[in-house]
């Protein structure tokens, strides 16, 4: 792989002063038996190694650089070493794009002349696998077999995260500062070759290059390497002002909401949970479902627990009746068999009958067990009768072959020494309740999405025409749409004065819209009358639409209506076309119930994105009424058929409301603004 020299080398130079000498003195300690070069001017050693007075001094072309001097020497370092060879570098210096110095961030990209690099503005990498530490600070990253993996444009977060007494099996954590060269989506490639990585963590600030990333979290899925993803900026900055409700709907955030569900990478919204929900996968991967059986000897922690799931992916399924038999047999006459359990205290101290319990509890086979401890861990208490209750459920799944987890309700209050035990056992120790259950809703979306076969559309780059777009009026935008399948109602432009005629040859009820390539919001200027029933009310209020122009829509009244819909299509700066799917009318902003999905999509993907609709309900069956759900399936495909079609001259587009009837869908607007060819 392109960059196994530089993430896994044999040899390394390091190239400045004190951070050099603490990034040698990391590298010895982790066991490295490669080759280490210091480079310094003047100083005779750095981390215990002799030094050279300059790169040119270094002997054949080594795998990895790590380079902390001020920014203008570092361009110069670079290109030597690059004409020498090198593997690639870290570069730890600040002061280029970041700070608005792009030329010499350029600068630094040519002299590299494809060398790869880290950076700059970055702490550089720890990995344990390969015992190298290009770091300068401290860390808490061990060598063990295999662990889980943590790239993030943030030195501080990585820090923090490899500080951590969480039990996380940390094996590598990577920064990448400004992304000039390696990227998120490069380095996920990499460690997608990794065998020895169980889960990948991301802190995503911005992605680089949003199809690499598919394509990347797509080698992983293949490979079936669980990825997490803590995403900050929620702000919809980068997206366009635009005319369109769809826009409002829809910023930044939601297209990377729709990008990790495509890919099946999971979001999280805090660093313990990134943390925990890592460390849930990497002791036994992602889960085939999300049922979830609990265990306590209180019944308040339980309730709690129930309460917390509530709203959430993760249910507590009641017990099958041969279960709940097995289980009270092992209890006494006072227990209540319920999911979550809570089994009292009369069996507390009893290994033996603790087990007996536990293993009774998950021989139910739910997708995960989780038994709540919070076990005494100040220095001068004792928690053995706690271990009895660990050992007890480490037999229980065991003899099962369950996917388990202990979990403590305060973080604090599972000592290291019984985490760390529970890790060597399999058993995942998890900290907090939250954080329990956002892994457990992670692990199942990531089994889902892996195991659906279908293959998923390709974000390309698409070359947008230059010229500045252009509003249609809404019969040619339906009628361009009509060519797709979309079915849009009978009607006619006229003028104003043929308005009465038209409408009686289309027959009554009809609505009357101004027609006008200029007017976005007709309703709100007076353009719309609707349910006309007569031939007077149909001239009268063409009439009233004289001063928007001398054309009017007339078309037949759509009656019967189930729901309204709004679907529509919006473009990105980053990520191209993206389509919406919401609640329509004069629901659209008030509810703001709308998924976001990007272009191209297909079938699977758009059933999902309408089930998690809240006005799905009105659809699928309310109250006596339904609606055609297939219609509405096949409009959609309509619409993103037509946005495939015009890729790079589509700015926009809204069908607001799509008229969901018990058989059809009517499209009763339409706006689209283009880009002439």
């Amino acid at each position: 792989m392109a960059l196994a020299r530089l993430l896994n080398p044999r040899s390394i130079a390091f190239i400045g002063g004190n951070e050099c000498a603490i990034a040698i003195t990391r590298t010895r300690e982790l066991g490295f038996t490669g080759k280490i070069w210091a480079v310094h001017p003047w100083r005779e050693e750095l981390g215990g190694i002799k030094t050279v007075k300059s790169v040119e001094e270094i002997e054949g072309a080594v795998d990895a650089a790590f380079i902390a001097v001020k920014r203008e020497p570092t361009i110069n370092i670079i290109g030597a070493l690059s004409k020498m060879g090198g593997g690639g570098a870290v570069i730890y210096a600040a002061g280029f794009a970041e700070q608005g110095a792009i030329d010499l961030q350029d600068k630094l990209l040519e002299a590299a002349n494809g060398m790869p690099l880290i950076g700059p503005n970055c702490y550089g990498f720890v990995n344990g696998h390969a015992r190298v530490a290009l770091w300068p600070d401290e860390h808490g990253i061990t060598v063990r077999d295999t662990g889980v993996a943590i790239i993030t444009q943030s030195g501080n977060i990585a820090c923090n995260l490899t500080f951590t007494r969480r039990e996380l099996p940390l094996a590598a954590i990577y920064t990448i500062g400004n992304q000039a060269d390696i990227d998120t989506a490069r380095m996920v490639d990499a460690l997608c070759d990794d065998p020895r990585i169980t889960a990948i963590g991301l802190h995503i600030e911005g992605l680089k290059d949003v199809p690499a990333f598919a394509r990347a979290a797509e080698k992983a899925r293949a490979k079936k390497i669980p990825i997490v993803a803590l995403k900050t900026g929620k702000s919809p900055q980068g997206a366009k002002a635009t005319l369109s409700h769809t826009s409002s709907l829809s910023g930044a955030d939601q297209l990377y909401d729709a990008l990790f569900d495509r890919h099946g990478v999971a979001r999280v919204e805090t660093v313990s949970a990134l943390a925990e929900t890592l460390k849930f996968l990497h002791h036994g991967g992602p889960l085939a479902g999300a049922d979830l059986v609990a265990i306590s000897s209180s019944g308040g922690e339980a309730a709690l627990l129930a309460d917390m799931a509530g709203g959430r992916n993760v249910s507590l399924p009641p017990f099958d009746a041969a279960a709940k038999a097995r289980i009270a047999a092992t209890l006494n006459e006072f227990v209540t068999i319920d999911n979550p359990l809570d089994y009292h205290t009369f069996i507390w101290d009893d290994e033996a009958k603790l087990t007996a319990t536990f293993t009774a509890v998950l021989s139910a086979k739910f997708a995960c067990g989780a038994m709540i401890l919070d076990a005494p861990s100040l220095p001068h208490m004792n928690p053995k009768a706690w271990y009895k209750s660990t050992r007890a459920y480490i037999a229980a799944a065991k003899a099962n072959n369950a996917r388990a987890v202990i979990v403590a309700s305060l973080h604090e209050n599972l000592p290291a020494e019984m985490m760390a035990e529970l890790a060597a056992e399999g058993i995942a120790p998890m900290l907090g309740f939250d954080d329990m259950l956002t892994a457990i809703e992670a692990a199942a979306l990531i089994g889902a999405r892996g195991a659906d076969p279908t293959e998923r559309p390709v974000i390309s780059e698409v070359l947008l025409a230059t010229r500045e777009p252009q509003l249609l009026t809404e019969y040619a935008a339906k009628q361009l749409l009509a060519e797709f399948g979309l079915v849009i109602p009978f009607g006619a432009i006229c003028k104003i004065a043929e308005a009465g005629s038209v409408a009686s040859e289309l027959g009554f009820p009809v609505v009357v819209k101004t027609s006008s390539s200029s007017i976005a919001h007709k309703t709100e200027l007076g353009g719309v009358a609707l349910n006309l029933k007569t031939e007077a009310e149909v001239r009268i209020a063409a009439g009233q639409m004289a001063k928007h122009g001398p054309e009017v829509l007339v078309e037949k009244m759509v009656q019967g209506v189930v729901a309204e819909l709004i679907v529509g299509v919006k473009r990105d700066p980053q990520f191209g076309l993206a389509l919406v799917i919401g609640a329509g009318g004069i629901f659209t902003e008030l509810l703001r119930d709308s998924v976001t999905l990007l272009l191209p999509t297909n079938r699977v993907e758009i059933i999902r994105a309408l089930n998690k609709l809240r006005i799905w309900k009105l659809v699928t069956g309310f109250r006596g009424k339904s609606g055609d759900a297939e219609a509405i399936v096949k409009s959609v495909e309509a619409v993103a058929s037509f946005a495939a079609a015009h890729q790079s001259t589509l700015e926009e587009l809204d069908i607001n409301p799509l008229f969901v009837l018990p058989h059809g869908a009517v499209a009763a607007d339409a706006m689209i603004r283009m880009r002439p060819t």
